[in-house]
């Protein structure tokens, strides 16, 4: 089968810091841009040049820095942000402008105070004005999740004519039903001219639950490029979960799609940024959360011990996880504990095992859960613990 390659464009420097207390200092960036080029991120958005002047030297020193990734800089729909990012990225092999502006009626009535007309204008010029500057220009129509369709296609259509390379159609407020942003990818795929040498990109929020979802359904219709961060971080409830993503995508090859991300560095990636910027990663979060490869339940655990398929969709080496977990609790069963016993060198009979299980869930019914320690105990324990049972 030929695979259509996806370009993953991560913004967990710029969109993920945007979360309160995650803000990063130049080394910092420095190193997890690094992470990022070596995880095979196509593009990377090392941050908003016009925001600070922290913000910029970081651009310029990413920039410096990164030789393989397509190094990007945001800037609104105006001609000092678009100059400033340049100047932050004139060092970049490959230097990308992100700019762009809303085009709900939401944001044109109450953010903008504007018409469709001058929000019109206002893409042409800004983007024509970044061409001045670099090759590569993505568009982004803020809050196009809840943009009228017709009106979406025609700024899009400014875009391309302009100069464009790239059109962001982020899902800002994370409001669409994925059927519905499919849907809204489709229709621009279908009434746009001159795409042959632009690429459609997704950019999600998870308000909702739905980014990782409504991405994939962008990629199915259309889409070429996914927008995302480690561990989803990013404004409010955060952005497309790029593991997810890239995951997702890998394990159903059967939708044709490809990226260059060399999945076994996610895992190292994910604690990265959780250590750098102090983010806790929820221990149920897909992928890279501390119980993705978690067994607690009996019933998992007897089945994953005889074939890790029959619960594990993903081998565990392929995000760069040692090993799948069988965590013992009072909801494991015997093969559990047997399994367990049997990692410490502890090799014991159908009749030990049933009294040791015995003493297990005292033990468990205590505790939440039995470690090394309390495995130790049953271990080296176990004759008298057998001849008290057998009484």
């Amino acid at each position: 089968m030929n695979m259509t390659k996806i370009h993953i464009f991560d913004t967990t420097l710029r969109d993920g810091e945007q979360v309160p207390g995650c803000k990063l200092n130049q080394d910092q960036k420095i190193v997890l841009a690094k992470q990022l080029e070596s995880l095979g991120v196509d593009i990377i958005e090392a941050g908003f040049p016009i925001s600070s002047p922290g913000d910029f030297e970081s651009v310029r020193a990413i920039a410096r820095t990164i030789k393989d990734s397509t190094v990007c800089g945001l800037s609104r729909a105006v001609e000092k942000d678009i100059e400033v990012a340049a100047e932050a990225l004139k060092e970049a092999v490959r230097p990308r402008i992100h700019t762009g502006i809303g085009t709900s009626e939401n944001h044109i009535k109450y953010k903008f105070k504007s018409t469709e007309d001058k929000i019109l204008e206002r893409i042409k010029q800004s983007i024509s004005y970044a061409k001045k500057f670099v090759e590569d220009i993505e568009f982004y129509a803020e809050d196009a999740g809840r943009t009228r369709n017709e009106f979406l296609a025609r700024a899009c259509q400014v875009a391309i004519d302009a100069g464009a390379t790239v059109l962001n159609i982020p899902d800002t407020t994370g409001y669409c039903l994925p059927q519905e942003y499919g849907e809204k990818i489709a229709y621009l795929a279908a009434n746009l001219t001159g795409l042959e040498h632009v690429v459609i990109s997704t950019h999600c929020h998870n308000d909702l639950g739905l980014a990782t979802a409504n991405s994939i359904f962008g990629v199915i219709n259309g889409a070429r490029q996914i927008e995302c961060t480690i561990n989803g971080i990013g404004e409010r409830a955060g952005n497309t979960s790029l593991e997810e993503c890239v995951m997702t995508l890998k394990q159903h090859p059967e939708l044709g799609f490809e990226t260059n991300i060399r999945t076994q560095l996610l895992h190292t990636t994910s604690q990265m940024v959780s250590h750098e910027m102090g983010m806790i990663i929820q221990p149920n979060k897909a992928i890279v959360g501390s119980n993705a490869f978690a067994h607690s339940s009996g019933i998992h655990q007897d089945g994953v011990i005889k074939e890790r398929s029959t619960y594990e969709i993903i081998d565990p080496a392929e995000v760069g996880v040692d090993k799948s977990s069988i965590v013992l609790t009072a909801r494991s069963g015997r093969a559990a504990l047997a399994y367990r016993l049997k990692e410490l060198g502890c090799e014991v009979t159908k009749l030990e095992l049933d009294a040791l299980y015995a003493k297990f869930l005292e033990l468990a019914d205590v505790k939440k859960e039995i470690g090394e320690t309390e495995l130790m105990f049953l271990a080296e324990n176990k004759d008298s613990i057998y001849a008290d049972y057998a009484k």
